[in-house]
């Protein structure tokens, strides 16, 4: 028992050392419509990027775009490209620079910015200066979009 509870703080407190030196909205650098540099540092994990990926409260990317790995999931949206071989258009940095803010890609999307607290309009109170998506949720969600093969 005693090793379990030391392993989980151990884990604990890497994840707040992670999340302690995450690049804040404001410091996020855009070069040719790509972020090379990873938000946390830390590699994200696919299988948290997937649950973030099809959470209506979090992400909710299905509501514009359709993925054939979460097929079981209804109402995938028609909006947004599909997204199977996202990998093979895009790269790692290109994508995160699309979750992060892609009007900075894309000139007219009305694709929301993920991790940026700056050009938002009116925010509701409690929201101003708060991203949708964490620095972690961003490189978790890019984990998975690497995965999705044509």
């Amino acid at each position: 028992m005693y090793l379990k509870t030391m392993a989980t703080l151990a884990v604990l407190a890497s994840a707040g050392f992670a999340s302690a030196e995450s690049i804040s909205p404001q410091q996020v650098s855009f070069t040719d419509g790509a972020v090379p540099q990873s938000l946390t540092g830390e590699p994200g994990n696919p299988a948290e990027g997937r649950e973030v990926f099809a959470n209506r409260k979090l992400g909710n990317c299905l509501a514009c775009h359709a993925n054939e790995d979460l097929a079981e999931q209804a109402f995938h949206g028609q909006i947004g490209p599909m997204l199977d071989g996202v990998d093979d258009r895009w790269s790692e940095a290109e994508l995160r620079a699309i979750v992060v803010n892609a009007k900075e890609v894309f000139e007219g999307t009305i694709m929301p910015a993920f991790y940026n607290a700056r050009t938002i309009n009116r925010p509701l109170k409690g929201f101003e200066d708060k991203t949708i998506l964490s620095a972690q949720q961003v490189e978790d969600l890019v984990a998975y979009l690497m995965l999705l093969k044509e």
